[in-house]
């Protein structure tokens, strides 16, 4: 970590990022402009594009509700799923199902939400882009040990307890009870597996799912809601000749972390599926749609874009991102999207002709990864009851005039401890940074390659790239932002109301999973 680093310093730091990242992969191209990663093919046969109907995650109903809190009960179990036609797919699911089941709370209603493990494995739940206490945010050293007599052998395997930093909460047998509070604003959230070291196998496998927050604010814009309001999971996937998830482990048997050393710069796949569906269809009607985009990839990064544009462009109209309303809503003819990113988009089908096919392209991609779903609108026109305000939300810009400390934190790759921050793999219980709640702090994150970095507790406020202004995604509260190869982003933080442990990390699951975290601790 650094103080007070000038721009100039701030460039030369970047450059220095590359040049270290360079060492480890003489002769890869680490640097390609679109995608991180390597394409693992699929053994099995796969479907046509637009064959299958899109599905909506179930809405998950409290199993009790007191003046102040609902309560969830969630069973983490093994499930044999439909995904491609004609073949089954042995998933780990959050009650079955792949996404899991969408949570729904109400800002300022507590939710807790206990989590029951039937798998084979110790799972850790991270409510991403929640505003939590560390004791529920998910430390990766938190498990949750298979319920029953695997409890017991797992505890074993897991090493014990890790030296935590302050705040964590510990390994816990069969159940834990995660305590959201909810105070926070309307926002798409996500919950999925975050436990050291085989989180990406986990969430490839389908642990993952939305945490939906609403309030009255957003409630009184009249944006679209009910089946026009659809959360959009995007996850690559690459599948077995049996049908089972194809994921490239070092070791099957989970005894040791890590994929094999051709994919540790992302595992990306060649299905493309959206709420667990490939490449789906839905039929629209000739209204105003929300469409909660999450990229629920592993290292795929997206540039989402209709085909055909609607006469005038600007058909994907932005009114939210990862931490809830935009000030005002911004037109975009395509959004880049990077792992953990969300973009909260409003689309008029009544801009398309009827019976018009509009399908979701993605240009990053290659082969059949070009494509995500399609929209088949209808040939009437429906009652339209939605808008789009010119003003949203009213978003306090943190004043940088006021920041007591700013921070560096360099993601790059290592020739002796692979991927890192700071030149340090990851390690338990080593904070990176203490800073105070309550204040703001500037923190610089400096890449090698691309990795979209995720910050834990609160969001931030995007407000430079490369000594420039922020990018066009930049708008609004953020906790995941994808900083680009030899790039460098800055952002005003400032942590509140829960001291604590939290975490810093690359989402690229790969990345992640091989060390590129680092904790921090509120005080």
């Amino acid at each position: 970590m650094t103080r007070g680093v000038s721009r100039r310093g701030f460039l030369g730091l970047t450059g220095a990022a590359v040049a270290l990242g360079a060492v480890g992969f003489a002769g890869r191209d680490l640097l390609r402009p679109g995608q991180p990663g390597l394409v693992l093919q699929s053994q099995a046969a796969l479907p046509g594009r637009f064959e299958v109907p899109l599905p909506v995650p179930p809405v998950l109903r409290p199993t009790r509700s007191t003046g102040t809190t609902d309560y969830f009960d969630v069973v983490q179990q093994v499930a044999d799923l439909e995904i491609l036609p004609g073949l089954r797919t042995e998933a780990w699911t959050y009650g079955g199902s792949f996404p899991g089941p969408t949570i729904v709370s109400r800002s300022g209603r507590r939710a807790v939400v206990r989590h029951r493990n039937e798998l084979p494995q110790p799972t850790v739940v991270h409510l991403h882009g929640g505003h939590t206490p560390a004791e529920s945010d998910g430390y990766p050293m938190d498990l949750i040990l298979p319920a029953g007599p695997a409890g017991s052998a797992a505890e074993g395997s897991a090493g014990g307890h890790a030296e935590h930093a302050d705040g964590a909460a510990g390994s816990a047998v069969g159940r834990r009870d995660y305590t959201y509070p909810m105070e926070q604003r309307a926002a798409t959230l996500w919950y999925h597996d975050h436990r050291h070291g085989f989180t990406g196998p986990a969430v490839w496998r389908g642990l993952a799912g939305f945490h939906l927050v609403h309030d009255d604010a957003e409630d009184d814009l009249h944006l679209p809601v009910g089946d026009r309001d659809i959360p959009l999971m995007i996850a690559d996937r690459s599948f077995a000749a049996d049908g089972g998830f194809h994921y490239p482990l070092v070791d099957p048997s989970m005894a040791e972390h890590g994929v094999e050393d051709r994919y540790m710069d992302g595992v990306l796949g060649d299905v493309v599926l959206v709420n667990g569906a490939p490449w789906p269809a839905l039929d629209v009607d000739r209204v105003r749609y929300r469409l909660r985009f999450l990229n629920g990839s592993n290292a795929r990064r997206y540039r989402l874009e209709l085909d055909p544009q609607p006469s005038g462009g600007g058909a994907l109209v932005q009114v939210g991102g990862d931490g809830g309303l935009l000030a005002r809503p911004i037109a975009h003819d395509a959004i880049d999207i990077a792992p953990g990113e969300r973009f909260d988009v409003v689309v008029d089908f009544a801009r398309f002709a009827p019976g018009t096919r509009v399908r979701l392209l993605n240009r990053l991609g290659e082969g059949r990864t070009t494509e995500v779903m399609c929209f088949d609108v209808s040939s009437g026109r429906s009652e339209e009851d939605a808008q789009v305000p010119e003003r949203l939300s009213s978003i306090e810009r943190l004043d940088l005039s006021r920041a007591t400390t700013t921070r560096t934190f360099q993601f790059q790759l290592s020739a002796h401890h692979g991927w890192t921050i700071n030149g340090e793999p990851y390690r338990p219980g080593r904070p990176l940074a203490r800073p105070r709640l309550g204040d703001i702090e500037v923190w610089r994150f400096i890449t090698d390659v691309h990795h979209p970095v995720h910050v834990h507790l609160d969001p931030f406020q995007v407000v430079g790239r490369n000594n420039r202004g922020p990018g066009p995604y930049d708008a609004g509260w953020k906790d995941t932002v994808d900083v680009r190869p030899a790039g460098g982003v800055e952002v005003a933080v400032r942590f509140t109301d829960y001291a604590g442990a939290f975490m810093l990390h690359c989402h690229n699951l790969e990345h992640e999973d091989m060390a590129m975290m680092a904790d921090f601790v509120t005080e």
